[in-house]
C-alpha cells in the first residue's frame, strides 16, 4: 500500500491557513477525518492534485504562546510539522516580518525537510513588494500567494508536484485488521483535538441530589462552614435550588442544592417544578453527590433518582449520610447494599459521612476535584491503542454470522466524560456487551473512578457523536 506523503500548514493566528487548506481540500478525492468543535478547528484530509497525485493536508492550529491553551495548542502544531514529510509556513503579507516568524521559520528549517515559506495576502500587483522584504528568511522556496483572490498558486502548485509522487494502483482487498497500526499522524491529528478550553478549566459544576430528608441541605452547610472562601451566593426561594461557590486548591466549585425529590404521586404543584428544576440542572452539571440515608437504606427511589446520573452520563460521589445515628448495619453491609442495588454505579467511590457531626465531610472537596481530574483526563491515543489491542488480544471481537468483526483503531473524541470510539468495519455488530468488557479492561489500566466511559462503535469517516 502506498504511503501517503504528509504535508503541515503552519503559522501564527490568521495567516490564512485554514483558508489554504480549503482551498487544497476543494480538489479532495476523499475526507479521512474532518474533526471541528475544537478550538482551532483542526482538520486533515486527502488531496489530489495534477490528477493522480495524493497527499494528507493538516491544517493546524495558531502557533501563539500568549496563553496557557494557546501554547499547548502550539505544542501540537510543532508535533505535527515533525511527523510531516512537507511543511508549508504562512505569514501574513501585510505586515513585515516579525522575530517571531523568523524564530519559528528558523525551528522548522532545522528539521531538515522540504519547507516552503508562503507570503499570504498580496492581493494585488503593488501589494508584491512587500513579498521581497521575506526573502532575507532564506527559504529554498518562497511563495507570494493571495489565497482569498486565488492569485499566484501555480508555482506553488508545482513545487507541490515536484515533491509528491504519482499515485500506485492499488490491490483490491486489503483489510485493516485490529493489528493494524495507527497511523501516527492521525494521532497528532486527534491529540490537537484534544486541546479544548475544558481541558484546561477550573471550574466544577457538582450537583448534590436525593430524596427528601437525606441531608442535601446540612451537607452544603457543612461544606460551606468547611472553606468559607465564598465568592457567590445565588438563592432562590426555599423549593428552588440554591447555588455556592467556593474557591478550593485552584478550583472554583460550584454545588446546587436541589429540592428533595418525592415518588412521582406525591408531587404536586410547585414541588413538580422542583423536580423540572433538578433535571434541568443535572444537565449542566458536571459531578454529582447522589444522598443516600445510612438509616434508610437504598430505596426504589433511590435507584430512580441514581438512574438519572446514568442517563446524563455524569461523575458520581455516593455519600452516605447519617453515619453517626446508624447503628444496624457494618459498613461493609452497606456497600455490598449499594453495590448490588446501584450495578451501573459501579464506577463511583463511597464515603460515609456525617452532615450534621462534621464526620468525613472535609474529605468531600478532595474526592470532588480527584474525581473531575479523571472526568476530564484524555487517554494519549498510542497508549489508548496498545490497550485495546492487548484486550482485543485476550478476548477478541465475536463474529457475526460468520463475518469477521474487526477494530481497526480506537480514539478518545471527547471529555466530561470520556468519550471513546471504536473504529470498526462492522461496528453494528459490536456487541454491548463487549463494549462493557472494553470498558472493564480500560479501567484496569487507567484510573477512571467515579467516571463514567462512553463507548461508540463507528465506521471511519462517521460522526463520534452520532446517537448509536
Amino acid at each position: 500500500m502506498q504511503e501517503l506523503k504528509k504535508v503541515a500548514i503552519l503559522g501564527r493566528p490568521n495567516v490564512g491557513k485554514s483558508s489554504l487548506f480549503n482551498r487544497l481540500a476543494r480538489q479532495r478525492d476523499a475526507i479521512t477525518a474532518d474533526i471541528s468543535g475544537t478550538t482551532r478547528d483542526i482538520k486533515k484530509r486527502i488531496v489530489t492534485i495534477s490528477e493522480n497525485r495524493d497527499f494528507e493536508v493538516i491544517d493546524t492550529g495558531g502557533i501563539d504562546y500568549s496563553t496557557e491553551l494557546f501554547s499547548k495548542v502550539a505544542e501540537f502544531s510543532l508535533r505535527a510539522a515533525e511527523m510531516a514529510d512537507i511543511i508549508i509556513y504562512m505569514v501574513d503579507g501585510k505586515t513585515l516580518p516579525s522575530e517571531e516568524d523568523r524564530e519559528l521559520f528558523y525551528k522548522l528549517q532545522a528539521m531538515g525537510k522540504p519547507l516552503a515559506l508562503v507570503v499570504n495576502k498580496i492581493d494585488n500587483d503593488k501589494e508584491e513588494e512587500r513579498y521581497w522584504e521575506f526573502l532575507e528568511f532564506g527559504a529554498e522556496a518562497t511563495f507570494p500567494m493571495s489565497v482569498s483572490h486565488n492569485r499566484y498558486f501555480n508555482d506553488f502548485y508545482a513545487w507541490l508536484e515536484a515533491l509528491i509522487p504519482p499515485r500506485e494502483e492499488e490491490p483490491e482487498g486489503l483489510e485493516l485488521t485490529e493489528d493494524t497500526e495507527v497511523d501516527p499522524f492521525d494521532e497528532i491529528v486527534r491529540d490537537i483535538n484534544s486541546v479544548k478550553e475544558e481541558d484546561i478549566d477550573n471550574e466544577i459544576k457538582v450537583a448534590i441530589i436525593g430524596r427528601v430528608n437525606t441531608g442535601k441541605s446540612s451537607l452544603l452547610n457543612a461544606l460551606l462552614g468547611e472553606e468559607r472562601s465564598v465568592v457567590s451566593d445565588v438563592a432562590g426561594t426555599t423549593i428552588d435550588p440554591i447555588d455556592e461557590m467556593i474557591e478550593y486548591n485552584d478550583y472554583k466549585i460550584t454545588f446546587v442544592d436541589t429540592a428533595g425529590i418525592r415518588r412521582r404521586s406525591k408531587i404536586v404543584g410547585i414541588e413538580k417544578y422542583a423536580l423540572t428544576r433538578t433535571t434541568e440542572m443535572l444537565e449542566k452539571a458536571n459531578l454529582v453527590l447522589l444522598m443516600i440515608d445510612a438509616t434508610a437504606g437504598v430505596t426504589e427511589l433511590d435507584e430512580r433518582v441514581a438512574g438519572l446520573i446514568e442517563k446524563y452520563k455524569l461523575a458520581c460521589l455516593i455519600v452516605v449520610n447519617k453515619w453517626d445515628i446508624n447503628e444496624e448495619k457494618t459498613y461493609e453491609e452497606v456497600v455490598e447494599e449499594i453495590r448490588d442495588e446501584m450495578k451501573f454505579l459501579h464506577y463511583a467511590p463511597l464515603i460515609t459521612i456525617s452532615a450534621k457531626t462534621g464526620l468525613r465531610v472535609n474529605k468531600i472537596l478532595d474526592k470532588v476535584t480527584e474525581i473531575y481530574k479523571r472526568y476530564t483526563q484524555r487517554i494519549p491515543t498510542s497508549e489508548l491503542n496498545d490497550t485495546i489491542r492487548e484486550a482485543i488480544r485476550r478476548h477478541h471481537v465475536p463474529t457475526h454470522n460468520g463475518a469477521v468483526v474487526n477494530i481497526k483503531f480506537a480514539t478518545q473524541y471527547e471529555t466530561k466524560p470520556p468519550k471513546i470510539a471504536l473504529i470498526s468495519n462492522r461496528p453494528e455488530f459490536i456487541h454491548f456487551s463487549y463494549k462493557r468488557y472494553l470498558a472493564n479492561f480500560l479501567r484496569s489500566k487507567f484510573d477512571f473512578e467515579g467516571v463514567p466511559l462512553d463507548i461508540v462503535a463507528r465506521k471511519r469517516g462517521e460522526r463520534y457523536d452520532d446517537d448509536e
